[in-house]
């Protein structure tokens, strides 16, 4: 009680957080309940009809299950490879700029994407790359090349999203990173120096494993939305004639769960994203520890 008293101020800064987390991300938790029912609206929560495991049933026996798995994953995956190492390495570069204006004039441009809408980054990928109009193709038509359908190639879809997410995050990725990176003891750089180590050593000898333990705490998090792959920007690019490979989790559950009124079947597909990624949070924290590293708890 002394410690309340003591430190109320930093109490109430901290109180629209707690209250966020508690009305927007806990409260709404006792919901997946209808995952366990044939809900209605009509008969609320407590007057639906139990089913037990019945959704989980269909859904796992259903066909478009393997499709919407081995989309979600491909998806994540590429993102895994290569979206994230990205921020890592633009971090180690930026950090390696002397002159403090170009330095924050880059960071101010590798940071803007992130700003824009997923409806701005598409709008702006349909300027590029459509077949009938776009300034790629029409620059590949004036030196007498053919047209190319990036947006309606099946092959293209799921490099063109990682694409998206490196072009637009990859410089916000980067913030944590330098914030590791500006804590690292200088002292270590002046050893290194002493020892004859250049920059590529001393960015791989010092920066890097200084901040192994952001890595790891941030991988880890990572791959709790491992099942999460954006449904705004798949949405926006999906089309007709690549819905074989653009079809995920997300989308299937807004055609079912939004557009078709099935509450309690989109629900238990959601849950099962959920239990997804806590087991994989809960075995890539063990696993860190067990290497030594201190995890996310």
């Amino acid at each position: 009680m002394h410690g309340l008293r003591r430190d109320k101020f930093l109490y109430l800064l901290i109180t629209p957080g707690l209250l966020f987390f508690l009305i927007f991300k806990y409260v709404p938790m006792w919901g997946v309940v209808i995952a366990f029912q044939d809900y209605s609206p009509y008969m609320g929560v407590t007057g639906s009809e139990w089913v037990g495991f019945d959704h989980f049933i269909r859904f796992f026996s259903n066909q478009d299950f393997y499709l919407l798995f081995r989309n979600t994953m491909a998806i994540s995956l590429l993102n895994l490879m290569f979206f994230f190492p990205l921020p890592i390495l633009l971090s180690l570069l930026l950090n390696e700029l002397r002159n403090e204006v170009y330095k924050k004039w880059i960071q101010s441009i590798v940071y803007m994407p992130h700003f824009l809408s997923w409806v701005i980054i598409a709008g702006i990928t349909f300027l590029l790359l459509s077949q009938s109009s776009g300034i790629i193709n029409k620059m590949l038509v004036s030196l007498g090349a053919a047209k190319y359908d990036f947006l309606t190639n099946e092959n293209n879809f799921w490099v063109l999203l990682t694409i998206q997410n490196v072009w637009k995050e990859a410089g916000w990725g980067t913030i944590i990173f330098l914030a590791a990176i500006a804590g690292v003891d200088p002292g270590l750089y002046e050893a290194a120096k002493m020892d004859g180590a250049g920059r590529v050593r001393q960015a791989w000898h010092v920066t890097l494993p200084a901040i192994r333990s952001v890595i790891v705490v941030l991988f880890i998090l990572k791959l709790g939305h491992i099942m999460d792959v954006g449904f705004e920007q798949v949405f926006l690019m999906m089309n007709g004639a690549v819905s074989n490979v653009a079809d995920v989790f997300e989308t299937y559950v807004y055609r079912l769960g939004i557009q078709q009124g099935q509450f309690s079947f989109s629900t238990a597909v959601g849950l099962f994203k959920s239990v997804v990624g806590f087991i994989l949070v809960i075995a890539a924290n063990k696993l860190a520890k067990r290497f030594g590293e201190e995890g996310v708890y």
